[in-house]
């Protein structure tokens, strides 16, 4: 009789071990991104940030991304290196931006230094504060989309066959956790040590040393995934070198699903992403709080993602609909943006619009990324996600920019609400074009992951 050997994936508690390791990572780095997101009238007031220098700060974040193309270099680095090597860089170069993003907005950083007067020689509108923050925020960029795309394989290598939509599912709402958490956190710390002389270098310093213990969290699983590949019989560098072609990419580019996917991402995630940047504004400005309830308020959207992602994640693993709640989730999204921008603001009804804007990042997050697998072959499915996030990328970088301008040239946020929705309408649209194609060629998009 042959022995089927156990591998370490196979126990119950080795998997969702490595997947808190894993999450803790991600769960700091979304603290470190949304970490001046509460914190945006402050930047104002003690560095001279306009709406627009923010919200071109914002989308700093991923302006190497996509010019500099390197989340495709990161998808290649990716499927050649594997998810350990790929992994612990990722964290690295998050730290290494987050230090300078948090230098730069430091009392350290003088007009006194070389580098002060360098910067503030040229583009003058746009401080130099800004620029070095800036140039910090597009080297963390790279690391934390980086770790996205790493994230999504590891997750997808050690859940093959079993809970990979519910482990998905549960790893973003540990990170929309982080979201949570630094929404509340931030306007306390920037008053710790004085609250009539509130600072933006708290939080910055606070989330930064929790990069490093995030980097600390994925070298450990790395030993775990070591372990795994000798039970394989295999490294997945050798596999990835042995399988993977730079070809394999063209092939991304010419599949029409795989697009109608990318660009359903890239519009649902600039109506999220962006409008997190500037939501405790809006609430400030439009129900007249101050910033730490506005900050506070706000902080239940990610709250209420986190709690249902999972759920959605096993309903997907047992019963599919993962077209149908992409919809479902696009048509919540233009609900609750329409409400920002047409119907008079109370706190009750910023409540009901948060809500749905919370179910509805539960929905398409949980459909999207488990349908990935089913739609490439995973020989190069790190560069298909890193495609993905390459693609969204673009929109994440222009949006920011788009909602800082027409905030200073209306004085409101009713464009930028409406703008917002619009973005809701078209993914409702390519939603709609991914059922069709899905009943016409059987990826399996509707049918449950566990087989």
């Amino acid at each position: 009789m042959t022995q089927v050997k156990k591998l370490l994936n196979d126990s119950f508690a080795a998997r969702w071990t490595a997947l808190v390791l894993i999450a803790l990572m991600m769960f700091f780095a979304y603290m470190f991104v949304d970490v001046l997101s509460p914190l945006s009238t402050l930047l104002e007031t003690s560095k001279g940030w306009s709406a627009e220098t923010y919200g071109t700060f914002c989308s700093s974040e991923y302006f190497l991304n996509v010019f500099a193309f390197f989340l495709i270099f990161a998808g290649i680095i990716l499927d050649k290196m594997g998810i350990r090597f790929t992994g612990v860089l990722s964290g690295a170069v998050m730290v290494l931006g987050a230090a300078i993003k948090l230098y730069a907005i430091s009392d350290m950083f003088t007009p006194d230094s070389g580098l002060y007067r360098f910067l503030d020689s040229f583009w003058t509108s746009f401080p130099a504060t800004a620029k070095l923050a800036s140039v910090g925020f597009m080297i963390f960029g790279c690391g934390v989309e980086m770790a996205g795309v790493t994230v999504s394989k590891a997750i997808a290598k050690w859940f093959k066959g079993k809970e990979m939509a519910l482990a998905m599912g549960l790893e973003m709402a540990i990170a929309r956790l982080g979201v949570f958490a630094v929404f509340r956190l931030s306007p306390y710390l920037s008053t710790w040590a004085n609250e009539t002389m509130p600072t933006v270098v708290t939080p910055v310093l606070f989330c930064t040393i929790l990069l490093v213990i995030g980097l600390i969290t994925y070298t450990v699983f790395t030993f775990m995934d070591v372990k795994l590949d000798k039970q394989l019989g295999e490294s997945a560098t050798e596999e990835a070198e042995e399988q993977f072609k730079i070809s394999d990419i063209g092939i991304l580019f010419t599949s029409k699903t795989f697009l109608i996917v990318a660009g359903l991402c890239v519009l649902y995630y600039s109506a999220i992403f962006p409008f997190q940047k500037f939501a405790t504004g809006m609430l400030e400005t439009n129900l007249q709080m101050p910033t730490s309830e506005a900050s506070g308020l706000f902080s239940w959207f990610p709250i209420g993602a986190m709690f249902l992602t999972p759920f959605l994640g096993a309903f997907l693993d047992k019963k599919g609909k993962g077209a149908t709640m992409l919809i479902a989730g696009s048509i919540l999204m233009i609900t609750c943006h329409l409400i920002f921008a047409l119907v008079p603001l109370t706190k009750p009804i910023a409540y009901i619009a948060i809500i749905l804007l919370g179910i509805s990042f539960s929905l398409v997050p949980a459909a999207l990324w488990p349908s990935v697998p089913k739609l490439v072959e995973e020989r190069y499915l790190g560069s298909a996600y890193s495609v993905i996030f390459w693609i969204q990328n673009i929109g994440l970088m222009a949006f920011p920019i788009i909602i800082g301008w027409s905030l200073d040239k209306t004085g409101g946020y009713t464009v930028p609400m409406l703008i917002f929705s619009s973005l809701g309408l078209l993914a409702f649209v390519l939603g709609l074009w991914l059922k069709i194609e899905d009943k016409k060629k059987g990826y399996g998009l509707e049918l449950p992951n566990i087989k």
